[in-house]
């Protein structure tokens, strides 16, 4: 998950301005197909590729959709104790990020520009997974309890903490402990260094059929998020640089297409033909068969947009959201943190109809 951007440095601003001028990230490079026409390279940083919920940036490389769109798409991870997703994006070290949406709030509130371009769930995706011995059974247990969460300033840890709030409790009246996804969240549960950890699939899976905690509070549908968090919470999709995506609309066009007509796949496949189009290494691991992936997979796959919209109502939540855990959204303009043109033009482009109603310039 995304570490919250804390700081912007000199150096960070710096590089906002200047990436546009970069030749050593896609915004600068080009190949060549077979007839001679230049294919734009971008670089794609994801947070966790391998999670369920940040599974259809792989899938699209899988399927061959980015080639089939136009575009070569680079796709590496954030890795534990490196260079953050949204710091290479910052930094212009990367061209596109695969991220959270609050993310642009974050960066706005701090007078920078970043930008959402296409949608992917419609949920967080996470569920909080709360020990069998816990006695917690929803937010309102959370006072004197300590709370897991990927890491702190990440999605989790504001989630975490806007959940808390919505019961009254104040932040000092529970702690919060960064244990990671996999087996380090698993190991925070067994060994009760925290009595709820929140995570996605398939560490839910994992915990659940370990029977080391259950699901207390489900984030990871649309449903789900509506009922806890008060409507759509827009979660993963695909963040740029404002000025980046402005000087780059055809290589940002030819991504979208690709992930759209990726979203579109997963609405009309299984669980189980997801799996099977995945590298087995992102389905199957020490942790979790690849039958408790698709079965997860299953109760989850809810959280994907199939059209790549975002939600009507969406921005609105999740501002709301900022403002209650204490950031000043005072300087934020909802309608400069997220575009829906580019979905809308890959969705004519495939001749589909959208289903999910978009969100105007005020959320």
């Amino acid at each position: 998950m995304f570490k919250r951007v804390l700081t912007l440095t000199a150096a960070g601003a710096l590089a906002l301005g200047a990436s546009a001028c970069s030749s050593s990230t896609g915004n600068g490079t080009s190949g060549s197909s077979a007839g001679g026409s230049a294919i734009p390279n971008v670089k794609l940083m994801v947070g966790g590729i391998d999670k369920q919920i940040y599974l259809p940036y792989q899938l699209a490389q899988s399927l061959g959709l980015y080639k089939k769109y136009g575009v070569n798409v680079e796709l590496s991870t954030e890795q534990n104790g490196g260079v953050g997703a949204e710091d290479a994006l910052v930094s212009g070290r990367v061209d596109l990020a695969g991220a959270w949406y609050f993310l642009t709030i974050d960066v706005q509130a701090k007078g920078k520009t970043g930008v959402e371009l296409v949608q992917l769930s419609g949920a967080p995706g996470e569920r909080e997974m709360c020990g069998t011995r816990s006695g917690i059974s929803s937010a309102a247990d959370f006072a004197g309890k300590t709370l897991g969460v990927t890491d702190l300033g990440s999605g989790t840890d504001e989630l975490t903490q806007f959940l808390a709030a919505q019961k009254g409790i104040k932040r000092n009246q529970y702690h919060t402990l960064a244990v990671g996804s996999g087996a380090t969240a698993i190991a925070a549960i067994q060994r009760d260094t925290a009595q709820c950890v929140m995570t996605t699939q398939p560490t839910v899976g994992a915990l659940t059929k370990k029977g080391l905690a259950t699901s207390a509070i489900d984030l990871a549908t649309t449903s789900g998020a509506q009922t806890a968090l008060g409507g759509a919470w827009p979660a993963a999709g695909v963040l740029a640089r404002a000025d980046w995506a402005d000087a780059h609309k055809d290589a940002v066009q030819k991504v979208v297409d690709a992930l759209v007509a990726t979203m579109h796949w997963i609405n009309t496949h299984s669980a189980t033909d997801i799996a099977n189009a995945l590298p087995q290494d992102f389905v199957q691991n020490s942790t979790i068969s690849k039958a408790d992936y698709i079965s997860g997979l299953t109760s989850d796959k809810g959280q994907f947009l199939p059209d790549g919209i975002m939600p009507a109502g969406g921005p609105k939540v999740v501002v709301a959201m900022e403002k209650l855990i204490g950031v000043d959204t005072s300087k934020v303009r909802i309608a400069n943190t997220f575009t829906n043109s580019y979905a809308m033009a890959a969705n004519k482009l495939e001749g589909t109809t959208t289903t999910t109603t978009p969100a105007g310039a005020d959320g």
